[in-house]
């Protein structure tokens, strides 16, 4: 481990943040790793890559994580500038080339190597893989970004070069995964220690998908791209998810038991076997890796609330919405809103059945006791009513003041369905066969009907009623099996859709008369929570002409005046 210290990087505040009068040559000590005893063994860059192995791209799913902010999730303690429109270029995050700059490094010194490369490919696709994830972390904050493929020195003339157009980079992290899957592990391992082709693969499905839809939704406005080519990555998204549902090696995850498998999955303590999990985070107390207090986080929801929004876009269990099926009961409590209702609903949020505590003897205590607290006081309080009960472990003996072994799911493979099936419907190209090995996976698990492309119902509170039916039924399924799991902002952004979801909208809740305790929150005029309503009496004031990108820090417009600002800004 003595070696890792000297790898180790000072974060730098951006790219052109080099260009300040302290040497940033000197901020990270390159010429440390390039003595003599580095880079020259498999193991140095099995050292090396292992920084990136960390919270910052692996994070632990916990509590104020996973799509809070956004039109699902929300806190009632503060608003989500970027959805309120009160952003300044001040509070923009800044635009940092750090991880990107050290895994250009490596590239330039891993052919120091002196073992056979096949000894040593496992990590070179490892560096194309995370600096494909840095790029894209990128472009989805700033569009544009500078490509750079080397390290920098205060003379390179890529210091002060213009931004590449945003499908450019987009090509860029594509080709990286590319690479990563060529020299990736095929082998599906324990999915904790090292990541393989699979999940490169499935990474670059995202991308593509993410690429292929802004650039159509986005098209006319000051987003758009020049010479817009949609369908070049939405075939590439096809492609990538492909391969990994042909390797044979994930499938969903399920025991036959539609009311719990879905809500089981995110709860397992392990999942080394599991074939839904591509990579995961395993904890270990006597190593010091530990997830806080993650569960112990999520035993009470303290302001934090899932929305009406979230919960009316779950079926029914006839496969209808609830404004078409005669199962649906109505809001009168969340009980009978539940009953009869997709499975994914009473396993995402809690209700009175829920378990909550089981004790070590086995004994049950349910949310029913919560239920009954609700609002008593700021322990049990939550802004919607409606708490989130995904990435719930009920067993006492798992709960931590400040230690836990709880482990997070990082990629799963019902991404890998929904983005084939969503690329194949954007592309004009999907059939039922196509449906069948992807959406009626998912709906299998938990005992709801197929969606049958000739036969789709037509809701009237259609998100996205311009849209052809099937994109509105496969965007509902991506909303209700990936909710929580950190995609419902980057999907609201790529489908241009805040004017659909977002603009003039408040969050909405439950039916408050339901509360034994009532909330000292306002309601709208049909009784339901509605959490922001004097702060935000016109709804969301996001600018749909500005807040899908970050803009550029003020200072790297000074240091180089071939950047230009993003729209709006």
């Amino acid at each position: 481990m003595h070696r890792l210290k000297y790898i180790l990087i000072i974060l730098l505040g951006g790219l052109l943040a080099a260009c300040q009068k302290e040497d940033f040559l000197d901020r990270y000590p390159l010429d440390a790793v390039t003595e003599p005893v580095f880079f020259k063994t498999p193991n140095d860059l099995k050292i090396y890559m292992n920084q990136y192995y960390n919270r910052s791209n692996f994070p632990v799913m916990e509590k104020g994580k996973g799509d809070v902010g956004t039109d699902i999730y929300i806190t009632e303690s503060s608003i989500n500038p970027r959805l309120e429109g009160s952003r300044s270029i001040n509070s923009a995050p800044g635009l940092n080339y750090t991880n990107i700059r050290s895994v250009n490094y490596f590239f330039q010194n891993y052919k120091k190597c002196e073992a056979d490369f096949k000894e040593y490919q496992q990590y070179v696709g490892e560096a194309f893989f995370f600096r494909a994830m840095f790029y894209f972390n990128l472009l989805k904050s700033f569009g544009d970004v500078q490509l750079v493929e080397s390290v920098l020195t205060t003379s390179s003339p890529e210091l002060y070069g213009t931004r590449s157009p945003r499908n450019i980079v987009a090509d860029k992290i594509i080709s990286d995964l590319d690479s990563a899957a060529l020299y990736l592990s095929a082998n599906k391992s324990n999915g904790h220690d090292r990541i393989n082709k699979w999940i490169a693969l499935l990474f670059q499905s995202r991308v593509a998908l993410y690429e292929g839809t802004w650039e159509k939704y986005h098209a006319g406005t000051k987003f758009g791209v020049a010479a817009a080519d949609p369908a070049k990555y939405f075939n590439k998204a096809v492609e990538a998810a492909s391969s990994v549902m042909n390797s044979g090696l994930y499938d969903v995850y399920l025991t036959g038991k539609p009311n719990q498998d879905y809500n089981d999955l995110f709860g397992l303590r392990d999942y080394s076997t599991n074939k839904e999990v591509l990579f995961w985070t395993k904890m270990n107390l006597s190593l010091g890796i530990h997830s806080h207090s993650k569960l112990y986080r999520l035993e009470t929801p303290e302001g934090f609330g899932l929305t009406k929004q979230l919960a009316d876009s779950y079926l029914s269990k006839d496969g209808k919405p609830i404004s078409k099926s005669p199962l649906f009961k109505g809001y009168d409590n969340i009980i009978l809103e539940t009953e009869n209702r997709d499975p994914r609903f009473i396993q995402t949020i809690f209700t009175p059945g829920s378990p909550w505590y089981i004790e070590a003897n086995g004994a049950i205590r349910n949310w029913q006791e919560a239920y009954a607290k609700l609002y008593s006081n700021s322990t049990y309080s939550s802004g919607t009513g409606y708490v989130r009960r995904k990435d719930y472990n009920p067993t006492v003996a798992y709960h931590h003041l400040n230690f836990e072994e709880s482990p997070t799911i990082q990629y799963r493979y019902a991404e890998v369905l929904l983005n084939y099936i969503e690329a194949k419907a954007e592309l004009g190209q999907i059939t039922q066969a196509d449906i069948d090995k992807t959406v009626k996976k998912l709906r299998d698990r938990v005992g709801m009907p197929n969606l049958e492309l000739a036969n789709i119902e037509t809701d009237p509170n259609w998100e996205f009623p311009a849209l052809a039916p099937v994109i509105n039924e496969i965007r509902r399924e991506r909303k209700v099996e990936l909710a929580l799991e950190e995609f419902r902002w980057d999907d609201i952004a790529r489908w241009a859709a805040a004017d659909e979801l977002i603009v003039g909208k408040r969050p909405k809740g439950a039916k408050v008369s339901q509360f034994t305790n009532k909330p000292a929150l306002p309601t709208d005029e049909n009784g339901f929570l509605d959490p922001f309503k004097n702060a935000l009496p016109t709804g969301y004031g996001f600018k749909l002409d500005r807040d899908y990108l970050n803009p550029l820090p003020q200072h790297e417009l000074t240091l180089n005046n071939k950047l230009v600002q993003n729209p709006g800004w």
